[in-house]
């Protein structure tokens, strides 16, 4: 004889048919969003929505330089390789100072924050161009072409 107990069935009466529905789910308001359904929001901490303490070890930590690996005005990031030759660090459009467009070769100075949420890898911030490649076009943020 079993001692286990049956479970009642998810749908009383009917057909097997509708006793496989799942139940009703209540629809939950979202924010208004202007690119709902075009872009999926990033879950890299931007400068504008980074912590204030996460902000405030970042500026307290040191200042590291690299070269510019790439970077992309469309898609709003792109990596840094560090002079001690370490892995690459990523870089978001926001964290750029200065008023040029960063390009592939350019020698840039950087303090780093960790990337949630297991805090292993990091990303540049503050990130500052200090030499221009020679023989490069730079583009300003307010899209002016500049000759170096």
């Amino acid at each position: 004889m079993s001692t286990h107990k049956r479970k009642p069935p998810l749908n009383s009466g009917g057909s097997s048919k509708e006793s496989l529905q799942p139940p009703v789910c209540q629809h939950r308001d979202r924010s208004p969003s202007p690119i709902r359904g075009f872009n999926i929001p990033s879950p890299l901490p931007t400068r504008r929505n980074r912590t204030c303490s996460a902000a405030a070890r970042a500026s307290e930590g040191p200042v590291f330089s690299g070269v510019c690996k790439g970077f992309s005005r469309s898609k709003g990031h792109g990596f840094i390789i560090p002079a001690d030759g370490g892995n690459e660090i990523f870089v978001h459009i926001s964290d750029i100072e200065g008023e040029y467009v960063p390009v592939e070769g350019d020698e840039v100075s950087y303090k780093v924050c960790a990337l949630p949420p297991k805090c292993e890898k990091v990303q540049a911030v503050e990130v500052t161009i200090t030499h221009l490649k020679p023989g490069t076009k730079h583009e300003t943020w307010t899209g002016n072409v500049v000759s170096s």
